[in-house]
């Protein structure tokens, strides 16, 4: 049976952030992963982590006006500063991994910035080893981000082959993959070696995986019957509250205790 985790930068929004931990255990995840939450001591969010008995999942790396830094030229030192707040955040609160987030860039500077992202990633995946921690990469779809330098898986895991780094993955939302091409089940299995973690919402709502033309429960058990351990975030943005729409997800384990 998959796994879910709750997004908590778009899960459980109606609460500050530190109230959707427990929001987060009492509708039924075991998990969380988080995006933006450095304005939150980690001493804080490790305290609650461990009080609810949640495993943390991956950070995003900070965010910037350009969507990330790290294939934009010029800025390495800016992306180091980044990755390096993102490594001590997740170290400190005793997670698993860090979306480095690529960055929008130019067209024209397009062949510049694949040298500097596999420059950038190259180090960055060095310096999270030591902590154990898994790097991911995300394809981002064009209609909602344009111009940002990843956009289709294929690109993403060309890139992990070129790097080389055991700990750098490709974070497989299905979400941005059916917007940039679909066949999803073929897409996933062809790549599944490569991937680190999954994320889920309707397309093209962005909504509970519930609507739209993505066929979820047949998303699921590919993803299953594949071999995939991993877990599936849920970064979707809820139609209402979001507990009112989690019943796609009650099949799956995913319900109030005692419910």
């Amino acid at each position: 049976m998959p796994r879910f985790a709750a997004n908590l930068g778009h899960l459980f929004t109606e609460r500050p952030l530190m109230e959707r931990f427990g929001a987060a255990a009492a509708a039924g995840y075991t998990a969380v992963e988080l995006q933006f939450p450095y304005d939150t001591p980690p001493s804080a969010v490790k305290a609650e982590l461990a009080r609810l008995g949640l495993t943390q999942l991956g950070v995003n790396t900070p965010q910037s006006p350009e969507s990330g830094l790290a294939a934009l030229p010029g800025r390495e030192r800016d992306f180091e500063a980044a990755f390096t707040r993102a490594l001590d955040y997740i170290v400190a609160v005793g997670g698993t991994a860090i979306h480095c987030m690529a960055g929008v860039v130019p067209p024209e500077q397009r062949p510049a910035a694949e040298r500097v992202f596999i420059a950038n990633l190259t180090r960055a995946a060095a310096a999270a080893a030591k902590s154990n921690i898994t790097l991911l990469i995300e394809p981002i779809n064009p209609r909602d981000r344009p111009n940002y330098f990843l956009s289709h898986v294929e690109h993403a895991a060309d890139l992990v082959g070129k790097i080389g780094a055991p700990n750098l993955r490709v974070q497989f939302d299905f979400y941005h993959n059916q917007i940039t091409g679909g066949d999803l089940i073929k897409r996933f299995e062809k790549y599944l070696a490569v991937i680190g973690h999954v994320q889920i919402a309707a397309v093209p709502s962005r909504h509970e995986p519930d609507e739209g033309e993505i066929n979820y429960p047949a998303v699921f058990e590919a993803v299953d019957r594949l071999g995939y351990a991993g877990w599936i975030g849920c970064e979707y943005k809820p139609r209402g509250r979001t507990e009112e729409g989690l019943g796609w997800a009650k099949p799956y384990g995913v319900a109030p205790k005692g419910s």
